[in-house]
């Protein structure tokens, strides 16, 4: 097998969408297990998997991964939260991959975030630091590198990723590590996608696509399947869903001869 199916989606810890009251919206996991399970990926990037708990407690055990794990099955699957953090508020934490094919040297990297100040239910805060996932895989023989990340959205903090760029430039370090195949999906939060084109291309890596939004909330394209040379996307979409604030973004690959 040359070609893989790959699927990024941010699924808000299972929080479906309500045009009149998104925030409000009521949690359904099933509905975005079935999503997922839908499209039939090779390769699923997951962000937001789990729902962060009052004081940063985060369980042994992650119940939303948990279930995720018993609707795949046949499906090597690797999670991780975020560091530890009683300052974390109630939205989505944690990273999953999910393969068809074993994954094996999984790691993890902590993001810093920058203590840009802000103020949520009237109170000042700072944000909590993010992450980036990653493991290898083969697929018809040949190996491949899976990362997988979310950013801090900077723009909702008033400020911009191009004016604290520690994250993205420690991910672009870790895009140079290795020169063999290598995908890079996730939620990165940067509002003028522009910036972080030219940042990944000038560490060799494209994105599948840029003029489609993937976030319903602003019409930004937060979201992205970002390759290297020995990759070539054969397809992609962009598909609308309910059960999420972000659409789901999918794309076939094939290794380059």
């Amino acid at each position: 097998m040359s070609r893989f199916k790959v699927l990024q989606f941010n699924m808000q810890f299972g929080q479906v969408w309500r045009d009149h009251d998104p925030d409000n919206a009521p949690l359904d996991l099933a509905q975005s297990i079935a999503e997922i399970q839908a499209h039939d990926a090779d390769i699923i990037l997951l962000q937001e998997v789990e729902r962060a708990l009052p004081g940063g407690v985060q369980p042994a055990v992650p119940p939303n991964f948990t279930r995720l794990q018993a609707a795949l099955p046949g499906y090597h699957g690797f999670f991780s939260y975020p560091k530890p953090d009683p300052r974390e508020l109630p939205f989505g934490v944690g990273l999953a991959i999910f393969s068809r094919t074993p994954l094996v040297d999984t790691f993890r990297v902590d993001l810093p975030s920058p203590p840009v100040e802000f103020e949520f239910l009237g109170e000042k805060k700072t944000p909590t630091d993010r992450l980036l996932i990653g493991a290898s895989t083969e697929i018809g023989g040949r190996k491949l590198r899976l990362l997988n990340t979310h950013l801090l959205a900077l723009f909702m903090l008033h400020s911009s990723s191009e004016a604290h760029n520690g994250q993205r430039q420690r991910v672009a370090e870790e895009l140079q590590r290795h020169a063999g195949p290598t995908i890079l999906t996730g939620d990165f939060n940067v509002s003028r996608h522009e910036s972080l084109v030219r940042q990944f291309a000038a560490v060799g890596y494209r994105t599948v696509q840029t003029s489609e939004v993937t976030w319903r909330r602003r019409p930004y394209v937060l979201d992205h399947i970002f390759y290297n040379a020995p990759l070539r996307p054969v397809s992609h979409a962009v598909r609308p869903t309910p059960a999420s604030d972000h659409h789901v973004l999918v794309a076939e690959m094939e290794f380059a001869e």
